[in-house]
């Protein structure tokens, strides 16, 4: 990755227009040809970009451009669109390459797999008397999270969320529908299970005889299980 600050305008001209006045700004180029204008605030978005498939060419500023204090020219232009970016460079303040590596990708704490292991261990969150059926009960259109059994032995399908929402809630409505027709474990009630549920989502589960259940992550996390891990 190449690293420059750099004093510097950019223009993109492609299917939109765009333009940064001048000003000192980062300018990043990866491996993967893509180039990156960012500024000092805006967090992780940048002013401005170019993604791949791309090629960069530089060169010498006219004379009218020299005069005018641009130094060298960058001009990125995506190989599919035609769309080009270009970077009038002032002044460089800076400029360093360096040899990243294969980057291993994020992993994420808290994701819905994981929600889905602790509640299966822990599925009396769910209420007392409550038993685990399985996880990953597939129907015709997906699999449904967890598949339980209540106090009075009735089946419960529960679907889990991190932040649960409208299309979660139709998504188990999906799964109901279905699994309902099947004799052999219908009737079948749902239950909605995430970290934040949204108030329209619980209104929407409610009206439709679903169940919500606020999951406590951190809480979860620091339960001793008091029996194997199911899967």
């Amino acid at each position: 990755m190449r690293l420059v600050v750099a004093t510097c305008s950019v223009d993109y001209t492609g299917r939109l227009t765009a333009h940064l006045p001048l000003a000192t700004r980062v300018l990043m180029l990866k491996a993967d040809g893509s180039l990156l204008v960012h500024s000092d605030g805006g967090s992780y978005k940048p002013l401005n970009w170019m993604s791949p498939p791309c090629t960069i060419e530089t060169s010498a500023p006219s004379p009218d451009q020299a005069e005018a204090g641009v130094t060298e020219l960058w001009t990125v232009t995506h190989q599919k669109t035609g769309d080009a970016l270009v970077v009038r460079l002032h002044e460089v303040h800076s400029d360093s390459s360096h040899e990243l590596g294969v980057d291993p990708g994020l992993t994420k704490d808290g994701v819905e797999s994981h929600l889905q292991a602790l509640l299966a261990d822990q599925i009396e969150l769910l209420g007392e008397g409550y038993e685990l059926w399985r996880r990953e009960y597939m129907t015709p259109i997906g699999p449904v999270d967890i598949l339980a059994r209540n106090e009075a032995g009735a089946t419960i399908a529960v679907e889990i969320k991190r932040r649960g929402g409208i299309d979660g809630v139709e998504q188990l409505t999906r799964y109901l529908e279905l699994m309902n027709r099947d004799p052999r474990i219908a009737p079948v009630s749902g239950i909605f299970a995430a970290q934040e549920i949204a108030p329209q989502a619980r209104t929407l589960a409610e009206d439709r005889g679903i169940r919500c259940v606020v999951l406590d992550y951190d809480a979860m996390k620091g339960i001793q299980s008091k029996r194997p891990t199911l899967f």
